[in-house]
């Protein structure tokens, strides 16, 4: 069943994202930052966590999720080390996803020879 769950929540995310693309003329990288700003704030109202038991990596693999792991790297940051960890504490949370996008977003840059569009 958690296979389950987490297949239709994460398929009925990217369906909305999708949905949003189409009949929008927001730009990806504005739709980026919406995800991760709602996710951020779904986490803080105590919503999202609930989809993340839920849905599992349904939830968790979307931009949704990586705006809820910062708001809750955040969150453990400031109740251990005060004020700084608004600072340190979602860099702490989401240091290993930032490496893995920009280690395997190298390697496909060298593999598939990008070009800006003309």
């Amino acid at each position: 069943m958690d296979y389950f769950n987490a297949f239709w929540i994460g398929g009925l995310i990217c369906a909305l994202v999708q949905i949003l693309m189409d009949k929008t003329k927001l730009m990806p990288g504005r739709i980026m930052v919406l995800l991760v700003c709602t996710g951020a704030l779904l986490s803080a109202v105590g919503i999202y966590p609930k989809f993340v038991e839920l849905a599992g990596a349904g939830a968790s693999v979307p931009l949704l999720g990586f705006g809820h792991l910062l708001f809750d790297g955040v969150k453990d940051a400031i109740k251990s080390d005060g004020i700084i960890g608004i600072f340190t504490g979602g860099l702490k949370a989401t240091a290993a996803g930032i490496c893995g996008a920009l280690l395997f977003g190298y390697v496909a840059s060298l593999i598939f020879k990008p070009r800006m569009k003309k």
